[in-house]
């Protein structure tokens, strides 16, 4: 990686602020526009297009991190959360994706 992450985070977030996004959008706006890269990313896949699907992971990153900013949240607090619940997590896959333990 180029640049640390936290690093890439804050001038992502500065960008945002600087463009109005984070105030002047809603929750709603920056959901739709996950979905629609989300889409862009599925498209990507199943295409094979690889540095497509590159594009697509970067630009849902950057719009989790609007959502985490309107939500006066950071993805460190989220990602950490969501570490703290998968950690000791069991299962197995099956045809591909992992399933967990009840």
């Amino acid at each position: 990686m180029t640049e640390d992450l936290n690093v890439l985070v804050e001038y992502i977030a500065q960008w945002a602020e600087d463009r109005n996004i984070i105030e002047g959008s809603h929750l709603q706006a920056q959901m739709l526009k996950l979905t629609e890269e989300m889409g862009e990313l599925a498209g990507a896949i199943a295409k094979g297009r690889t540095e497509e699907a590159y594009d697509a992971v970067g630009d849902m990153m950057v719009v989790l991190i609007i959502i985490a900013k309107q939500l006066d949240t950071d993805l460190g607090k989220c990602l950490a959360g969501a570490y703290e619940e998968i950690r000791h997590r069991k299962g197995k896959m099956v045809n591909g994706v992992f399933v967990k333990e009840e």
